[in-house]
């Protein structure tokens, strides 16, 4: 809401619409004392005509006073001080004050450090130097000259003030946005490493099936009764081509494997090695207990490790964030699906939508496969990660 009303402070069309209220409120008010209530008048002494143009020149300048802050002022200051010298010895009116006030508050507040130091000298030799030396002169009193600097001195400052918290908050502003943009950046980089990770691990998975395969229609080849030439061919290309698929990924992806060799070379892990990976989080803390529901079904090499894999960053965060606490793993054997769930009683990991590369990588995991992935608080207390992975749709 504060930010929807300082939004609409700051549309150049409400700040002129302000501006020309403020214009036309001085100036009807001027030339109303000027025309039609001399007596009432007060200060406004001289030529009708005249004074109705001092009063135009005092106040139609306030206009600008947000784009050219200086001038204006400089063009209020120089009508004032004219009305000024026609109204010596009486007090001057109060709406050339008024517009004075107003124009030099924004000399403060929209001009820069020299326009702000030029209008305040400018005060002082076209206002109060002259009123002193009237003051000397006997031809006005201390009374009507001292709130008048005052005044216009507190509108200077009230305006450097404003200026300088409004530029503190437009650092503040470019600040966030920077932050948010390095936000992003930070998760789109995440997004790629996890990606990169999934892609060597698939890797793995992909090129020992196929190398299974080869080795199996050579296998099929040699112990193949008779000739039957067409199975014999079949077998041969069978073999080709599996070999040069293993090739060309060893080409396309070996740069991925190269990057975390010691990964590549150890065997991936599934469902089954999960109480292995629960007991090296119970060394590091966290009380931690496993269910199994349902029939324990064989899953695909590359959706089992998926599988594992979103199960231990789950854990790994819970070990980070959720401070002490214990935890329940839960694998659930469904038909057409496998369903995870890692809850906690700890004091949470936030609201589930953070950008940390654990919630990053179990989104890209779930992905891979068109599963889904729930994270976030739990009713109460601690925080809970549930993903569901379709069997039917693992490469």
């Amino acid at each position: 809401m504060r930010s929807r009303f300082v939004s609409l402070l700051r549309n150049p069309r409400v700040q002129l619409g302000a501006d020309a209220l403020l214009v036309g409120a001085l100036l009807a008010g001027s030339l109303a004392e000027i025309w039609f209530f001399p007596e009432e008048a007060g200060g406004w002494i001289g030529p009708d005509w005249a004074l109705s143009l001092l009063a135009l020149g005092a106040t139609l300048p306030l206009l600008r006073r947000r784009e050219r802050p200086l001038p204006a002022f400089g063009l209020v200051l120089a009508a004032t001080a004219a009305i000024v010298a026609f109204s010596v010895p009486l007090q001057a009116p109060f709406e050339p004050f008024v517009a004075l006030v107003v124009a030099l508050y924004a000399v403060g507040a929209h001009g820069d450090d020299r326009q702000g130091v030029a209008g305040l000298a400018l005060l002082f030799a076209g206002f109060a130097v002259p009123g002193l030396v009237l003051v000397l002169a006997g031809q006005q009193r201390v009374g009507d000259l001292v709130p008048g600097v005052v005044w216009l001195s507190a509108a200077w400052l009230i305006g450097r003030i404003v200026r300088g918290q409004r530029l503190r908050t437009l650092e503040l502003e470019d600040l966030t946005a920077q932050l948010e943009l390095e936000r992003e950046e930070r998760a789109r980089t995440a997004v790629l490493y996890e990606r990169a990770r999934i892609a060597r691990e698939l890797h793995d998975v992909i090129g020992h099936n196929v190398s299974v395969m080869v080795v199996q229609a050579g296998a099929a080849g040699r112990v193949l009764a008779g000739d039957q030439p067409v199975v014999r061919r079949a077998l041969e290309t069978i073999g080709a081509t599996g070999r040069e698929t293993v090739d060309e990924m060893r080409r396309l992806l070996g740069i991925l494997r190269r990057q975390d060799e010691e990964a590549a070379l150890a065997p991936q892990p599934g469902l089954g090695a999960l109480e292995g990976l629960l007991e090296q989080v119970r060394e590091a803390g966290l009380p931690v207990e496993l269910l199994v529901a349902g029939k324990v079904a064989q899953l695909p090499t590359s959706l089992d490790l998926t599988a594992y894999r979103i199960v231990q960053e789950a854990l790994t965060n819970t070990l980070k964030h959720a401070g002490p606490a214990t935890a329940q793993v839960t694998v659930r054997y469904g038909r057409g699906a496998v369903e995870l769930e890692v809850v906690d009683d700890g004091r949470g990991h936030g609201n589930g939508g953070g950008s940390g590369h654990g919630l990053i990588g179990m989104r890209e995991r779930v992905l891979v496969y068109g599963g889904e992935l729930e994270a976030g608080r739990r009713k109460g207390s601690g925080y809970r990660v549930r993903a569901r992975l379709p069997v039917e749709a693992a490469p």
